[in-house]
Parts: structure tokens; sequence; C-alpha cells
């Protein structure tokens, strides 16, 4: 005999059995089910209407300029590498080309590089980097329904990366401004430009960081979308389809895209970009120091507590600075009022101010706070400065040897041409002190925030100190001052 399984078909099943069937299929149904809106547009954005909406106001940017007599030896780069080259300081390969042979080719137009850039008003005013202008005797501006003009430079920032040109062409697709004090890290971002020249290619990411200290003058948006060369100068475009940064730079130990990019802050750039309209340059203030970071070492050593400000290494001559009595080893700790949190503020927060105003400085100087008034001049082009140094003078019989330093006093030459008042020079570093950098030529003005006039004041100082804790001296060398602690040996 053969046994069958008999179907359960027409048996009732016990009542528990089926509410749990019910359930089953109930919770089974429900997993088959769409997700809501907001549940899907965090799970997967859909990036396709902002494409649609954004992509004609991105245009893509070709520059020319005339090969200047390239000879038998002359260099030949893809033309979509070659504003990489540029950008980032790698020499151009000296590979032999067709036009290398033939020395005929001076002033011939050549095709140097390619950007991208997004259209600021609908009368022809379009938004891009000053680097992918800079040097060019040509721009060609295409749309993305392929109408090509031929574009004139408004105005380029290099301190800050931004550049206005102009196409003549009405009616265009302005790009609309978002707002980057909303943008938050982690937020959805897209990027539209054209890397190695293909033309309105899109990809997307997330706001990694902000703020993020990478420029003098502006503090950039970090994000990991995919930019490369040929994106430098297209808009960053948050989920409304609103620009939020333009993307300028990116962190590469190899040459291509790493996962790390940087835009410039829109609200930044618009502040460029509505000089540039108006005057063709951008005008900033400055007071004539020259900064460094305050470490947290040096905060507690010298009784500023926390970590801020900028530090005064140096303060030249015949500026607002010098002549309001700000000192080199200054600590800047607010600018009328407003923190400054970080040395990088400073320049910021200056440079913002309009030249002639008057601005009072708080300033955290031997110990104690002290508030100075200062006249903000106008900052021009950057000059090189050739470094001073102390000049040689031999050693007074007053000078002792003092935490492994042999000290002199300076001459009155030697304090006119520092512009100090005092100080000790330094003929001889050794033991705790040569481990903490100090050397022959430098030049002491302070120790743990007593002013040092000459060599027999610092031996007097140093003689009341504690050989068991750390001392904070103050130092000039060259043209500028830093603190230095000296920890005793262990």
């Amino acid at each position: 005999m053969h046994s069958h399984a008999i179907p359960m078909a027409g048996r009732r099943a016990p009542r528990g059995l089926i509410a749990a069937a019910a359930l089953s299929l109930a919770a089974t149904f429900a997993a088959l089910q769409p997700l809501p809106a907001m549940a899907q547009a965090r799970a997967l954005p859909d990036f396709t209407d902002l494409v649609e909406q954004t992509g004609p106001s991105v245009v893509n940017i070709r520059t020319t300029e005339k090969a200047k007599n390239l000879g038998r030896g002359g260099a030949q780069v893809d033309p979509n590498l070659e504003e990489f080259f540029r950008r980032f300081g790698i020499p151009l390969p000296n590979n032999r080309g067709p036009r290398g042979n033939n020395d005929d080719d001076e002033d011939v137009p050549q095709r140097r590089g390619v950007g991208s850039g997004f259209i600021l008003s609908a009368d022809g005013f379009v938004m891009t980097n000053a680097h992918v202008v800079d040097g060019a005797d040509e721009l060609i501006v295409t749309l993305t329904d392929k109408r090509e003009f031929k574009a004139k430079v408004i105005g380029a920032d290099a301190r800050t990366d931004v550049a206005v040109v102009k196409i003549d062409a009405t009616g265009l697709p302005a790009v609309k401004i978002g707002d980057v004090n909303k943008l938050k890290v982690g937020e959805w971002v897209m990027a539209i430009g054209s890397p190695f020249n293909l033309e309105n290619t899109v990809t997307a990411g997330i706001v990694s960081a902000k703020q993020r200290d990478t420029g003098d003058f502006l503090p950039f948006i970090q994000t990991d979308v995919a930019v490369n060369p040929g994106n430098s100068g297209g808009p960053l475009i948050n989920m409304r389809g609103e620009v939020v940064g333009i993307n300028s730079q990116i962190y590469s130990p190899s040459g291509g895209y790493a996962g790390i990019s940087f835009a410039i802050p829109i609200d930044e750039a618009i502040r460029v970009a509505d000089q540039l309209r108006t005057t063709g340059r951008v005008i900033r203030g400055r007071i004539g120091v020259r900064i460094a970071p305050v470490t947290k070492e040096v905060a507690e050593s010298i009784g500023l507590g926390k970590a801020v400000g900028a530090l005064v290494q140096g303060v030249e001559p015949a500026t607002p600075a010098e002549k309001a009595g700000i000192e080199a080893g200054d600590i800047i700790v607010k600018v009328d009022g407003r923190g400054v949190d970080k040395s990088v503020d400073l320049p910021r927060i200056i440079g913002a101010a309009k030249p002639g105003s008057k601005v009072t400085l708080q300033v955290f100087r031997r110990g104690s706070y002290k508030d100075v008034a200062v006249t903000v001049a106008e900052l021009e082009a950057d000059k090189p400065r050739a470094g001073a140094t102390p000049g040689e003078a031999p050693s007074s019989a007053a000078g002792k040897a003092h935490l492994g330093l042999v000290v002199s006093d300076l001459t009155d030459a030697q304090k006119k041409e520092l512009r100090v008042r005092g100080g000790v020079r330094v003929d001889t570093a050794e033991g705790a002190a040569a481990r903490a950098g100090l050397r022959e030529g430098d030049v002491i003005l302070s120790i743990d925030n007593a002013e040092i006039a000459d060599s027999k004041q610092f031996g007097t100082v140093v003689g009341k100190l504690d050989k068991n804790k750390a001392v904070t001296l103050l130092v000039r060398r060259g043209e500028w001052v830093n603190y230095v602690v000296i920890r005793p040996a262990r």
C-alpha cells in the first residue's frame, strides 16, 4: 500500500493558529507597502528634478592663451588635465608632441584648460573660480543648449578664488542662492560641472564638514562629492535646488578624486562677486600684523587659560597696528567685542572692515587685558619682505648662563633695527633652552609675562624662577616673535 498525504482543506484549524496566520499575513502585506515619502527621501534621494531645475544654469568654460614659442622641447599635455596641473602647481610633463616639432607655432591660440561656472543673473553674469580664468587670453562659455559666447572677465579675486565673467546674452536661467547657515553636516548635496571636459556631469554626496580652515580669507565647505579637474567653478547645490557653494579644491595625494573636496561658501562668494561687479576688485582691511595660532601649552603658561586669539608675531612698520601701539607678543582675543576663537578669524574679521574705519582690539599682554583702538587701512597686493636679523654683538660681562642660556645686551642700533625697547640677545643656547628650540641670535623680550629690558634684569628675573617649573619666553627670531616654553630637565 502506498501512503498519501492528506490535504488540510476541509479541516478546521485551531483558533490560535488562525490568529497567528492572520498576523503573519498582515506583517507580510505591510512589508510590501511603499515606504512613506519622508522615509523614501531619507533612504534614497532622487536628484532628477534637481538636475532638470538647475542644470540649465550651469555652464562650461574653456580658456585659451597664446602659446609662446613652444619650440622642439614644448610640452604637450591633454588640455583636460592641464587645468589640474596649473591649479596644484605640478610641473607640466616635458613630452615632445606634434607641435613641439614646429618652430613656427608662436602666437597660435592653444586650448589651455576647462572649467565650470553658473549663471548669476539673467543678463549674463557668470560666477566661477579665479584660477579658471587666470592668465586666459580668451574665454568661451558654453550653455547647455550648446550656444557659445565669448566672455569678458569683470573681476577676479585670487585670495578667495572667486571670479565673475560676463557674456552678451539675456533671458538666461539664473541660479537660486541658498542660505549656508542652514546647511547641515550630513546633508545631501549635488555638483554639476565639466570634469575632464565631460559637460553636464552630475555627482552627489554629503556635507562632510563646515568651517574647514583651508583658506586665509574663507572657511570652506568639505564634502565627499566627486570633484575632478574641470569641476572647478561649478555649483554645489542643496536638495532645494539652491547653490550653497562653488566647487574649488580637492585633497588628492594621487592627483585624482580621493573622497574629499572643498567648496567656497556662497554667502562669502556673493559678497566678493558684488564688489567685483561694482568696482572690478575687492577692497579689504588690514592692520599690519603677522599672526600665529595660540597653543594650549602657551595659553596655560602665560595665564590666558584657553587657547584662543591670534598671537602677534610681528608688527609691520608704519602700519595702523604700530601707530596704535600693538606689540609683538600681544594676543588679540576680540575685535569690536567679537571673539577671535582662532588665529584665522582675525584676517577675516579685519578684512571685512571698511578701510578708514576704527576698530577696538582687545589684547592680552603680559598677564592682563587691554583695549587698543586701531584705524583700519586697505589691504594691498602681497609684497615679499626681507627678514631682518640682529647684528653681531659681543657678550657683555653681565651675560650669565641661565636655563642653558648665555645672553648679552642689545646695542642701540640693534634695538632701532628691530624696533624694540629692550630685550637680550641669545649668544649660546644649551640644555633645556636648546631642546626648546632656542638658538644663537634669538632675542628674548619677556619671561613669564615680565618684560626684559637688559641682561641685568634678565639675570634678576631668572634668579627668582622656580627651577622645577616650566618657564615661558617671548622670543624674537628675525622679523617675527613666538612663545617658547622651556621645561626643566627631568
